[in-house]
This record gives structure tokens, sequence and C-alpha cells, in this order.
């Protein structure tokens, strides 16, 4: 097993924002570099790298480009920002052409810094070589404009429990629950044994919003992978369809007491005290948030489930590519050719691996049962025969619909609302 250090112990609360609807990122100011890397200008001249920090540990970006530099002589200027003013300054700089040569950006349509608008608007140059070999298949209208390819994906993030199988032991449950049904039986074994199934930051729209999507899995992407298409063809909608079924999936789960006591007024730290202190048995969160947990405490053993399906139908992991590299079309020529040099060598197997282990990914190519990481092991099945779908929202026209959908869970929650309600203002938010 691939061995991870112990660090990022924050870096999952930065992930949480963009799974769910708002990419947060950090970037920095300045154009192509125009110093050398020692060879041809053409090929070896230096390039700069916009990157996101949560904490001082927040360094896979630095690490990998650093052996990409060991190996080729290139030299890569990294330079973080602060994560809460990414979208704006990302397009502050884009706009004023200082923008650096490379930007981690978001896949498909819906937020202020995706790769397709910013594609359109002629902000980023395509790509050839082997970028399109690493597109996560399904998804490719998530990084091409007009047969072009904009942007190239750096991993993938599954998404679901994170689980403390040492804490349901405590309370009699030794096996994670294989059907949505076996789960609310949980909850109510987890209740009588002082404990919580589900930690749900209940305040935290992003936390609703993953909890609506994942319940929506099996129900709705299981059955028709193409459910978004045939949406924005106007052939379904969410008010008729199943989509309704996975909200009320919410309204079973906290009538059957999974969530803790209060969780409509919970934040994320609910979630990281719930799972860690073992008080709950899990949390909606990004997949690395595994590794967070179990650097925050030895022998946590965490790791991470796919949300079961309801009795019948097959359970579908979320694992979607979040971040991608985009080339600024402003970039000089010179940085332009080290910069495809670069995603060149990130699409080898042995270099997607090393940064998938340093971020907590699961590699954009080359993944197998024996380099997952140890928290992966427990989705390995579902990741290795390709049985996962991306992140829904990647593909919404706009965040309003994700807003819609965080905003009515919660008023699930509460009882101000009803599933059909919360469908229904999804339906009018994407018009």
């Amino acid at each position: 097993m691939p061995q991870h250090p112990v660090t990022r112990q924050l870096r999952w609360t930065l992930l949480a924002a963009p799974l769910a609807g708002a990419l947060v990122l950090a970037g920095c100011a300045g154009g192509g570099d125009d110093s050398s890397g020692g060879g041809d200008a053409a090929t070896e001249e230096g390039f700069s790298i916009m990157v996101a920090v949560a904490n001082d540990g927040d360094d896979a970006y630095a690490r990998i480009t650093e052996v990409f530099s060991e190996e080729t002589g290139i030299p890569v200027e990294v330079i973080d920002y602060p994560s809460e003013a990414y979208n704006q300054q990302i397009r502050t700089q884009l706009q004023a052409g200082t923008a650096a040569d490379v930007m981690v950006l978001a896949p498909g349509t819906g937020q202020e810094i995706s790769v397709v608008p910013l594609a359109e608007e002629g902000f980023l140059e395509p790509l050839d070589g082997p970028t399109k070999s690493v597109i996560p298949a399904g998804t490719e209208a998530q990084y091409e404009v007009d047969g072009k390819i904009y942007a190239q994906p750096t991993g993938l993030m599954p998404v679901g429990f994170v689980y403390n199988g040492a804490a349901a032991k405590e309370v009699g449950i030794d096996e994670f629950p294989a059907t949505f049904e076996d789960l609310i039986n949980a909850c109510g074994v987890a209740r009588e044994g002082g404990k919580n199934f589900t930690a749900l930051a209940g305040a935290a729209a992003p936390n609703t919003g993953m909890l609506g999507m994942n319940l929506a899995a099996a129900r709705v992407y299981g059955e028709d992978p193409e459910w978004n298409a045939k949406r924005a063809a106007g052939k379904v909608t969410f008010a008729d369809s199943a989509w309704v079924d996975a909200l009320q999936a919410v309204v079973d789960m906290n009538e059957a007491g999974c969530f803790q006591d209060g969780a409509a007024g919970s934040g994320f730290d609910a979630i990281t005290n719930g799972v860690v202190g073992g008080t709950a048995l899990t949390g909606i969160v990004p997949g690395s948030a595994a590794l967070s947990m179990n650097a925050a405490k030895e022998g946590a053993g965490i790791v991470v489930q796919a949300v079961p399906a309801p009795k019948g139908e097959a359970t579908i992991l979320y694992a979607s590519a979040n971040y991608a590299f985009g080339l600024n079309a402003n970039a000089t020529d010179g940085a332009k050719a080290s910069v495809k040099k670069f995603l060149e060598w990130m699409t080898k197997p042995e270099n997607a691996v090393a940064f998938a282990d340093m971020f907590g990914l699961v590699p954009i190519s080359g993944a197998t049962d024996d380099n997952l990481i140890d928290e992966f092991q427990s989705i390995s099945p579902l990741i290795t025969s390709g049985n996962y779908v991306g992140l829904p929202n990647a593909e919404w026209p706009s965040a309003a619909v994700y807003d819609a959908l965080a905003t009515g869970v919660q008023g699930l929650l509460t009882g101000q609302t009803s599933p059909l309600q919360v469908a229904e203002a999804m339906d009018q938010a994407w018009g």
C-alpha cells in the first residue's frame, strides 16, 4: 500500500466547497515566466502555476512540480493565494492579462471559473497530446468547446460517506449497510447505542447539497446516466423524476434519527468532531477527508464508502475530476511548450499515482487495487470496475440549481418545505 504523509489536516474543508458548487482555489498574479530552464527556450522555459492552500500543509502541487523540475530541468513557480478570494481573483487576472501560465480550474459549466465558459471567452489555450486519454468517459463536454480540449483533469475525488468502522462496532454494527433500507435500520441501532449514524453540517449549504446529490446517485444517475443531458434538452424535470425520491430519502433519514440532534444548525466541525471522536459513524464529505481524519487520530481506521442504493438497485459511487489544469492563452510560446510537456508528464501512470497519493485522490490514469490509498480500498471495486459517475452539478447550467438543492435540503431538515417543492425550485433555477 502506498504511504501518505500526516499532513493536510484541513484539506477536506477546502474541497467541500468545489464539490458543492463553488470551487475555491488559490491564484497568483503574473503572466508567463521569461526565465529559461537552461535548455531550448521553446521547450524548457519555466512557467508559473496557481494553486490553493487551506493550511501550511497543502503542498501537493509544490511537491509534484518539484519532481517534474528535477527530471526535466524546467523550473516551475508555485504561488499560493487565499482560497476564499480565488474565484474573483482569477477572473480579474485573466481580464487584465496577468494570470499565471497554468490555472487550476473547475471542469464543466456553472461556476465562475469553469473550463467551458473560460474557453468560450478565449482565456484558455487548446491542449493536444495525451490529455484526451485521461478525461473520464462521459465527461468530455466538461473540457471541450467546438471539438477542442481546454483542460486536463488532475485526479478523481471520490465522494460519499467517511466511515468510522471501529465506532460502528461499538454499537453492534459490524458491516457497513449494503442497502439504503439497511442504513435506515442502522440509524436506529446507532441511536440506541448513544451515537449518530451521520454527522451533518446542516447549516452549511455545501454539505446539505452534497447529501442531496449523493442520495440521487443510484436513484437518478445509476438508472439513467444521461439524465443531465435529458434535462438540458427539456425531456425530463427534477419535479417529475426520481429526484423527488432522492429528496424524500433526506426526510426518511431525518425521521429515522440518522443525524445528530440540532443538525440543521451545525457546521462542518460537527462532522470532524463526530466522526473522528467516534460519536458519529459517518459524514458526507469528499474522500480526502478520510486521510485528514486518520492523520488527526492515529489508528482511527476511517475509510470511504459509497452511499448505499435502495434494495434492488445498484450502488453507484461519485468520483469526479473536480480540478483541472488550464493553460493561459496569454502565456508566452515557450511557457506554453513547457506546460504541455508538464501535462504530458502528468498523464503517465507513475506520476498520476504519485500526485494522487500526495493529494488524496484516485489517480487519473493507472488506478489499480494496489495503488489506491488505504482509505479508498473499501470502494476499490467500484472504482476499478468503472461503476462510478461524476458529480452532476458540474453539468448544471449555473450554480443557482445547486443553491436551490442545498437550501431546499435545509428546508427538509426543518420541515419548512417538501421534496416536490425542492425539486420544483431546482427546475425554476435551471430555467
